[in-house]
């Protein structure tokens, strides 16, 4: 995950009220979806731009307290999901992220990127 991303969402959590202990279905979901955008971002297979949108998309309808939530939970899988990973080994870092994203976790989302070799 990049500065800008960590910056992002540390701004969002900051601006909004203490986080829910539990999650609504609608905000468990939510937080899903927004994992893989996370590690879709972190592969760069989104930009900037893609990035925002995405995650507004995802958001979208939930007051800021519930986005708070959201924004903790999809972190914290984010975060689960690097767990014994070495910070400064990139191909692991990307091979887990790779395998999450082609997951049925992101596909059954929508959340689906395709990488053709030819």
């Amino acid at each position: 995950m990049n500065h800008k991303t960590i910056l992002f969402v540390l701004s969002l959590l900051a601006s909004g009220q203490a986080l829910a202990l539990s999650l609504a279905p609608e905000e468990f979901h939510a937080s899903r979806q927004l994992a893989c955008v996370l590690a879709e971002q972190s592969l760069g297979y989104l930009s900037e731009e893609e990035y925002g949108e995405r995650t507004h998309k995802v958001l979208d309808g939930f007051q800021d307290s519930e986005r708070d939530a959201i924004l903790a939970k999809a972190l914290g899988y984010y975060d689960g999901l690097m767990f014994s990973v070495a910070a400064d080994d990139a191909r692991q870092i990307n091979e887990r992220l790779e395998s999450f994203v082609s997951s049925d976790n992101c596909s059954a989302q929508g959340f689906r990127h395709v990488t053709l070799a030819l």
